[in-house]
């Protein structure tokens, strides 16, 4: 597993550097709060970069990377189950840190393989430890018990999960509400049937950032958008359901298609559109105030915090 980690490393260090030269920050206004900063973190579970709590904006990426802590093994999975999607999203973690660097904003990245454990489910999900994906048995996962179950919720899920919530409430802190901005990416064929999205916005029933979002990125007719595809966004339990969904947040999940994010001309071109896109709208005056849409999963109990 040492090569195949260094190989994503790599990968991921060649593409931020090729692209990040390409990027100023976005200005502030005069008449905008002081920047509060949020501090970097980096922890075995998440790493949190550095960024102002006032950019009106915190990226998130749920399954950055394919790493599996050292006790665990491989999970009794070849090398090359970890460079496929099973094992993390394709270029997410690259897009994300190319916006997070474009705004000057903060963003939460995981630090270990959604083989380990989804972030992105809720805690009561039965695909939390997948035990088959897209095809590959994983035999680590299948002889996880209950008691396993709980101590990776611990370990990873939860420290993650609270390291959002920190960037959250200071974000909120500073005076001016962020829109939260999850990254994602999707394989170009499912189950032999080609997609033919280049990128989808998933939402649930909040549409104030989710809608502009899908009309500015397809707005030159060379980009197909799915809207809410290749997913819906409702999802009782995920990650934009815990922290904006209940917060009353403004709120989208970027899908990008892998094969056009897997290297550092894609990288590039990606940041800039959606960067160019929530420029346009991200101090929008309805993205200003904490709304609750409740979701199309059901109900939802607000926090306020």
């Amino acid at each position: 597993m040492g090569s195949t980690f260094l190989w994503q490393r790599r990968r991921a260090v060649t593409i931020i550097r090729a692209m990040l030269d390409r990027f100023e920050p976005a200005g502030r206004g005069a008449a905008d709060p002081p920047a509060v900063p949020v501090m970097a973190q980096h922890a075995e579970a998440f790493e949190i970069l550095a960024g102002d709590a006032g950019s009106g904006l915190v990226f998130l990426c749920d399954h950055a990377t394919a790493i599996v802590p050292p006790d665990y093994g491989d999970l009794g999975l070849p090398a090359a189950e970890f460079r496929r999607h099973i094992a993390f999203d394709i270029g997410a973690e690259a897009v994300t840190r190319g916006l997070a660097a474009r705004f000057g904003a903060p963003a939460v990245l995981s630090r270990f393989s959604r083989l380990v454990i989804d972030p992105n489910r809720g805690t009561d999900d039965p695909t939390l430890l997948m035990r088959l994906s897209d095809g590959a048995v994983v035999p680590g996962n299948a002889r996880a018990d209950a008691e396993e179950r709980t101590r990776r919720i611990a370990r990873f899920w939860t420290p993650y999960d609270e390291a959002i919530g920190r960037t959250v409430r200071a974000a909120l802190g500073s005076g001016r509400v962020p829109s939260i901005v999850s990254i994602h990416s999707f394989t170009p064929v499912w189950k032999g049937v080609p997609r033919p999205w280049h990128a989808g916005i998933l939402w649930d029933a909040d549409p104030r950032l989710a809608r502009p979002l899908v009309d500015a990125l397809g707005a030159d007719g060379t980009m197909a958008v799915g809207d809410n595809e290749p997913y819906d966004g409702a999802l009782a339990g995920d990650v934009l359901y815990r922290h904006a969904t209940r917060r009353g947040l403004p709120n989208a999940l970027i899908e990008l298609r892998q094969d056009l994010v897997a290297e550092a001309d894609g990288v590039a071109a990606w940041v800039a559109r959606i960067a160019a896109a929530l420029a346009a709208i991200r101090f929008a005056p309805d993205l200003a105030e904490r709304r609750w849409f409740g979701s199309r999963s059901g109900p939802v109990t607000p926090r306020d915090d």
